[in-house]
């Protein structure tokens, strides 16, 4: 059993509430049962009588709860971890695949949301970095990205790794401006990241694309919208960021202007 010194300070008050809730229901039925057999077979409990049913299973009972309320909180804190640590990407301590989906889906179902956007980020030229540079180095591109990634995300914003060097991130209520706004901000600040390979300089850059809703939506419809932004973006040469809103299912974008993507100072309409 881990030392009991070892729990959390604030973890002690639920501890001390289970075993003085048990001691008092332990305390009641001694009462009870030590009047019954007394008022039976003598002239009843009395004031000795009572004292004794009260201190006799304190004195006895109270350490034995006390252990096992103890346990069970050091058990409900061990399977707490646990439970963290199976939904975190053991890399980049973002959200894994899975948990991203449901906490994302839980909140485009839930009326008071009012929408979202969501992102889709993809590292370009990604698998030239872990060719010519090694898979260590390509991890620690990754970990520089979900850094700069929380750098400017909201606490109440949910960022996942989708799988490999694709990542996710859902702003609540937000709009299309403001998506895209973050989605801009990301992008240039990746950019700006200085990735050290052992000598040779690599430059990082992104392409994200967005899908934004105002109302509940299905994750999946809003992840195809937002993955077609994407794809966009990587057609029109990559290191850029198209983000539109989605209004229903089968529903095509609906931005009242047509996004413009640039790259290496040149236009591309997406068309």
């Amino acid at each position: 059993m881990p030392r009991v010194n070892r729990l959390p300070r604030h973890d002690w008050v639920p501890v001390l509430l289970r075993t003085l809730r048990n001691l008092t229901w332990v305390v009641l039925a001694s009462v009870a049962i030590s009047y019954g057999i007394l008022e039976i077979f003598s002239q009843g409990l009395g004031s000795t009588g009572l004292v004794a049913a009260i201190v006799a299973p304190i004195a006895l009972a109270g350490p034995t709860m006390l252990f096992m309320a103890l346990r069970h909180r050091q058990l409900e804190i061990a399977y707490e971890r646990l439970e963290a640590a199976a939904a975190r990407d053991s890399l980049t301590q973002c959200l894994n695949h899975g948990a991203f989906v449901d906490e994302v889906t839980a909140l485009l179902e839930d009326p008071a949301t009012r929408g979202g956007g969501l992102l889709v980020i993809d590292a370009d030229h990604f698998k030239s970095i872990n060719d010519r540079f090694g898979h260590a180095c390509g991890d620690a591109a990754l970990k520089m990205i979900a850094a700069t990634i929380r750098s400017v995300i909201r606490e109440t914003d949910i960022v996942g790794r989708l799988g490999g060097e694709e990542f996710g991130i859902f702003l609540p209520g937000a709009g299309e401006a403001a998506t895209r706004i973050v989605a801009q901000d990301l992008r240039l600040r990746i950019r700006n990241v200085t990735f050290d390979t052992g000598g040779e300089p690599c430059r990082l850059s992104i392409s994200v694309g967005g899908a934004v809703c105002t109302q509940a939506t299905p994750f999946g419809s809003l992840f195809r919208h937002a993955d077609a932004q994407l794809y966009a973006v990587k057609n029109a040469g990559r290191d850029n960021v198209a983000v539109s809103t989605f209004a229903s299912e089968g529903a095509e974008q609906v931005s009242s202007a047509v996004p413009v993507l640039v790259y290496s100072e040149r236009k591309a309409v997406n068309s």
